[in-house]
This record gives structure tokens, C-alpha cells and sequence, in this order.
């Protein structure tokens, strides 16, 4: 039986993508709940899990801090 692909090779582009796809989508469950189209448990529970994707893609992030100069943020 084939084991699933752990490594994937993706730029930073892309991952930009999702996570604009991501938003628009969660953007238009809010919206859908707000109206209230569709089942509200369903549309609760991918908002709940499109908000954890999202979440876990920010941990992974490396920011930029210089390390020669003082650090100012904002």
C-alpha cells in the first residue's frame, strides 16, 4: 500500500494562494451564516477547521528580524 507524500515543494507564492483562498472561503461561510443559507452546523465546523488551517500555517512561518540592528516594530 503507498504511504501519503510528506515533503511537498511549494514557493512562498503558494502558499500565499491558499491562504487567500482560505480566507475568501471562510469569508463566505461567515457571510452564508449571517443570511442563514445552508446547515449551520456544517458551515460552523469548516469555519472551525479553516481556522485551524490557517492557524497552523501561521506557526510555520519563519518572520524576518535583523540580526545586527535593534528590532523596532510597527
Amino acid at each position: 500500500m503507498p504511504t501519503p507524500n510528506r515533503t511537498f515543494d511549494l514557493s512562498v507564492e503558494d502558499l500565499d494562494l491558499i491562504e487567500a483562498a482560505l480566507r475568501r472561503k471562510k469569508r463566505a461561510l461567515n457571510e452564508a451564516q449571517l443570511v442563514g443559507a445552508g446547515t449551520p452546523d456544517d458551515a460552523a465546523e469548516q469555519l472551525k477547521d479553516i481556522h485551524d488551517l490557517l492557524g497552523r500555517l501561521h506557526n510555520q512561518k519563519t518572520f524576518y528580524r535583523p540580526k545586527q540592528a535593534v528590532y523596532v516594530s510597527g
